[in-house]
């Protein structure tokens, strides 16, 4: 059973996020700008009118988490009043507690992701490393486990582009993820994975270590400016489809798009290289393709100003073999990550989408410093 002090912390959590987040200030603010939307040509500027519907749920959201918080702190304050009269057993008050806890951690962590790209969604690129087809399973193993972890989350994905590997598993794979806070939450992914496991591809069972390498840029939509110039694009078109029977698509809906890039700040230039194979809709996947160009274009201004912004250099993790973020030792039960020390020896729970904890810890060491690691 929970104790006093237990209860006491809660409601203090609870009145410090309600200050924090400045309900009173956001109800008003959430009354004006819905008075915008009265106006009667209001929907006749379809861009400017998603902009404000955008930050109308914004702001609702906000008061609809606090809310939920302050509705679950109070059932528990009335459960252990009632444990008195014997009306609530104690299994249900720590139900309740646990539940009230969640809720207050889960907004106390939203309330971390200040920037404007953590409320975007996500282009999530998964690349094996060096080493076949073990490698290629593991890419295709951590493509699984974002899956699960978005669909445990309740957000929308689709899978751009994939390249399936020459025996198993993926050579590389590209995921747009859908749904508020989905950067802030997946921007502590990015980087080098590790898996240290006996293989089942090695017929002399030896332990293996295999890399791939995880790439989180914000999914950018029609609220976000980001200039394209046309006379830098260039396409491509291909069949797309499985290995071969009724999988082959005998039209070429598959779109290749080049961009012809060039740094402002730097003047260096590269060619950016999108495929899409999401729909069997050609102009579908141009339309797809461009807006994860868009979502590229916006990470580069994004990481400069991050760069810029960054008080200390030296701790910065680049993307490169032997950096890795987190490693995955399957034969002795652990999963640790390498920036915060968090670790558990749940790993088939992990493998399955439990990665809160892993989040949970990045957030809580490096979102309030203006030197996020990457």
């Amino acid at each position: 059973m929970i104790t006093q002090e237990q209860l006491k912390e809660a409601g203090e959590r609870a009145e410090a996020l309600y200050r924090y987040l400045d309900i009173d200030n956001r109800r008003i603010q959430l009354e004006e700008e819905e008075l915008r939307t009265h106006v009667p040509d209001f929907w006749e500027h379809p861009k400017e009118a998603q902009v404000q519907m955008k930050k109308i749920k914004d702001i609702q959201g906000w008061i609809k988490g606090y809310e939920e918080v302050a509705k679950a702190v109070e059932e528990v304050q009335l459960a252990w009043d009632f444990i008195k009269e014997g009306l609530v057993e104690e299994s249900e008050l720590d139900t309740l507690y646990a539940d009230a806890m969640a809720k207050i951690e889960n907004l106390e962590l939203r309330n971390m992701l200040r920037r404007e790209e953590d409320k975007m969604g996500v282009v999530l690129k998964i690349n094996s490393g060096a080493g076949g087809t073990e490698s290629q399973d593991w890419a295709d193993m951590l493509m699984r486990m974002y899956l699960r972890w978005c669909e445990a989350h309740g957000y929308k994905t689709s899978v751009a582009n994939l390249l399936e590997g020459d025996e198993a598993g993926i050579k590389s794979a590209t995921i747009n993820v859908e749904g508020d806070f989905a950067y802030g939450y997946l921007k502590s992914e990015n980087g080098v994975h590790r898996l240290v496991r006996v293989s089942p591809y090695n017929a002399q069972g030896k332990r293996m270590t295999s890399f791939a390498s995880v790439f989180v840029t914000p999914l950018v939509d029609d609220t976000i400016e980001v200039k394209v110039d046309p006379a830098l694009l260039s396409w491509d078109t291909f069949r797309s489809g499985g290995a071969g029977g009724q999988n082959v698509n005998k039209v070429e809906s598959g779109v290749r798009l080049r961009y012809q890039f060039t740094d402002p700040h730097t003047g260096e230039q590269e060619e950016i290289l999108i495929e899409n194979t999401e729909t069997r809709d050609q102009p579908k996947n141009k339309e797809n393709a461009m807006r994860q160009l868009r979502s590229i274009l916006y990470d580069k201004e994004l990481q400069y100003r991050l760069q810029e912004q960054a008080k200390v250099e030296a701790g910065k993790k680049k993307i490169e073999w032997g950096s890795q973020i987190r490693s995955y030792v399957f034969d002795d039960r652990r999963v640790k990550d390498h920036r915060t020390g968090y670790q558990t020896s749940d790993v088939g729970g992990v493998m399955d989408g439990d990665l809160d904890g892993f989040i949970k810890a990045y957030l809580m060491e490096f979102a309030g410093s203006d030197d996020q690691q990457n």
